[in-house]
């Protein structure tokens, strides 16, 4: 990173990280689009019947789209924490979606049936009974923290899907508060970015959205190295 003194220097970097996280938020935007669009259109024709049938490109999408190119967001913002010299970032997000695509699609297909479990589940039993539904809908926010670590992890490390799964499960239980700030940190740019500040979602959400969650649990794997080692 170039150094520059006073107020020149403070600017040049605040400018450089805002390109950062805009070039990779757009590259996964660009790369998300036609599932960006399914959802879209669900949401302009509401949950109604014909919603079944948003199913079935969202389950194609889900897998070999969202996981591999959410995957390769992680790796790419995990670089800048670790301060690992990156070619371009663009270079750096292509390099990491060709690399892991076939590991991230198997991922992918494993993350989709969890996810397809939990929306039957829930919505089975939101119509039946009230209680059972908000027990559901406290499931999917553990899921959604759960499956934001399995990213960390696949990021972060070199394990089997059964591994990552495992790890990501002892990782959110383990630790109620980093899975509290992952949770809270997620909600807080959603509802900022899609019912405040629209531009931030082309432009920032998911960027911001994988470098919190990868720094909060990038932290708790030091912490967690150093008990170890100590």
């Amino acid at each position: 990173m170039r150094e520059m003194p006073g107020l020149a220097g403070t600017l040049y970097v605040y400018a450089e990280w805002l390109m950062r996280f805009s070039a990779a938020n757009i590259l996964w935007f660009i790369a998300n689009l036609p599932l960006l669009f399914v959802l879209f259109s669900v949401y302009l024709n509401g949950f109604t019947k014909g919603f079944v049938w948003y199913l079935l490109p969202i389950a194609g999408l889900f897998p070999a789209v969202l996981v591999p190119s959410t995957i390769a967001l992680f790796a790419t913002v995990r670089e800048w924490i670790i301060q690992k010299d990156q070619p371009s970032i663009t270079k750096a997000y292509l390099f990491h979606a060709k690399a892991n695509y076939r590991k991230s699609l198997f991922s992918g297909i494993f993350l989709m049936g969890i996810w397809l479990v939990w929306l039957v589940d829930f919505y089975f039993f939101k119509a039946a009974n009230g209680f059972f539904g908000l027990l559901f809908a406290f499931i999917g926010l553990f899921l959604f923290v759960c499956t934001l670590n399995f990213f960390s992890l696949s990021a972060h490390f070199d394990m089997t899907q059964r591994s990552l799964m495992k790890n990501a499960f002892y990782v959110t239980i383990g630790n109620p508060l980093l899975s509290l700030f992952i949770l809270a940190s997620n909600l807080a740019i959603f509802y900022v970015s899609t019912a405040k500040l629209l531009f931030l979602l082309p432009l920032f959400a998911a960027s911001i959205s994988a470098y919190l969650s990868f720094l909060a649990f990038y932290r708790f794997a030091l912490k967690t190295k150093k008990k170890i080692t100590a």
